[in-house]
């Protein structure tokens, strides 16, 4: 006979239960510095994060800097890549550990839509919606960003943003062009 657990009662230990794995994507972007070193170096990272495993890495592309009265072709332009992985754990686990990478890169949060080593957006994870202080799924901005839609739709195309729909639907619906970097090639 094997001793209860206490599993199921209010302050007890929980039983051991296998992490849940998800599937997310991520966009990159980096518009200050060696741009396409800092994205293959965080892939890097990313990639040796424990319980994270790297799907798909798209080419990079290349746009002008995103500022909130509009594009601003004055700054320096930014290179995007889309990432697919599955992880374990929660989302808000995996934003700490993108969050201390970008922080390793030198990103500093001071000015909303500011220039940037680098930027790591959780785009979504699974099918979740949710809107809270640290974490809004999908992105709330997604939709409407060739830069996000554009990398991911490369590496996926049949891809769906959760509340939004298809992504090449999308990206045709912002109206915009982009072009992949000539530089390095893909991070």
């Amino acid at each position: 006979m094997t001793a209860p657990t206490g599993a199921g009662l209010p302050g007890a230990a929980p039983e051991a239960t296998a992490p849940t794995r998800h599937r997310a994507v991520l966009s990159l972007g980096s518009n200050l510095g060696d741009r396409a070193a800092t994205l293959r170096d965080a892939v890097a990272e990313i990639r040796a994060l424990p319980g994270v495993t790297v799907e798909a890495v798209s080419p990079a592309i290349e746009t002008a800097a995103l500022k909130p009265e509009g594009v601003d072709e004055r700054a320096p332009a930014y290179l995007n890549i889309a990432v697919v992985l599955s992880f374990d754990g929660h989302p808000e686990g995996l934003l700490d550990l993108l969050n201390a990478i970008e922080a390793d890169h030198g990103r500093v949060r001071i000015e909303r839509w500011g220039d940037r080593t680098l930027d790591i957006d959780i785009v979504t994870v699974d099918e979740i919606l949710q809107a809270d202080a640290r974490l809004t799924l999908p992105h709330p901005r997604a939709h409407e960003r060739a830069f996000v839609l554009a990398p991911w739709l490369a590496i996926d195309p049949d891809a769906v943003l959760p509340g939004h729909g298809r992504v090449d639907a999308l990206l045709a619906a912002t109206g915009e062009t982009v072009r992949l970097y000539d530089g390095t090639g893909t991070p």
